[in-house]
């Protein structure tokens, strides 16, 4: 085996057992940082953020977010296919190419990767989400969503997303409070839950009844 061969070989096998490592360990362990944090910190937005469990967070938070990013969460295996399908369809017919991307692929984003929409970063991402579905449960992809999350220039997870815009913790959360962190998510450089537009407090009524009609599918992370 010739010495570029060997390297090859060690590249392949490194791209394959780090990530595993990496999701396995933080399967139990809070991440340091992420990437995006470190870019983020480096373009002057300063870094706001503090690790909570899942139970220090208002279970009004996760609902509101599951309403609003990814209504089947709790019944995909990592990406919800009918909501690919229909992007397609809707580009394919002239529309806007809308992103269809789910929880745990967001989850495998933000915790690994870099902003940016190539192919490359779309591709590893699809690798990162296979290996935290068969690695994580939902309450665990679900929890570090919502605490490696940005919510606003430098400010990331949901205890630090609840002081910024309400001065609360975020295990205190209203519904209603939850629903409009929820409009900050596709957005979180130009939307504020503390001062929401027209458009947000809208969204956020949706969100509101939304939450109730997908409540039997919110049992995943109970």
């Amino acid at each position: 085996m010739g010495v570029l061969t060997k390297v090859a070989v060690i590249l392949i096998a490194l791209g394959f057992v780090v990530p595993v490592a990496l999701i396995a360990i933080y399967g139990v362990v809070s991440p340091p940082l992420t990437p995006l944090m470190v870019i983020r910190s480096l373009e002057g937005q300063g870094l706001a953020w503090e690790w909570v469990s899942l139970e220090e967070i208002s279970p009004h938070l996760p609902a509101a977010v599951i309403a609003a990013e990814d209504n089947n969460f709790c019944r995909h295996d990592g990406f919800d296919w009918d909501q690919i399908e229909k992007a397609l369809d809707t580009y394919e017919d002239g529309g806007r190419l809308r992103g269809a991307s789910t929880i745990s692929q967001q989850t495998a984003k933000n915790m690994f990767l870099w902003p940016d929409r190539s192919y490359l970063r779309k591709g590893l991402e699809a690798y990162l989400t296979v290996l935290l579905e068969l690695l994580w449960t939902k309450q665990r992809i679900l929890e570090t969503y919502l605490n490696v999350a940005e919510w606003s220039g430098g400010v990331y997870g949901a205890e630090a997303a609840a002081e910024h815009a309400f001065g609360k913790s975020a295990v205190d959360l209203t519904q209603r409070e939850a629903a409009l962190l929820a409009t900050v998510l596709p957005d979180p450089l130009h939307r504020t839950a503390a001062n929401p537009s027209a458009a947000q407090k809208q969204f956020a009524d949706t969100l509101l009844r939304r939450i109730d009609q997908i409540r039997p599918l919110l049992d995943c992370y109970r």
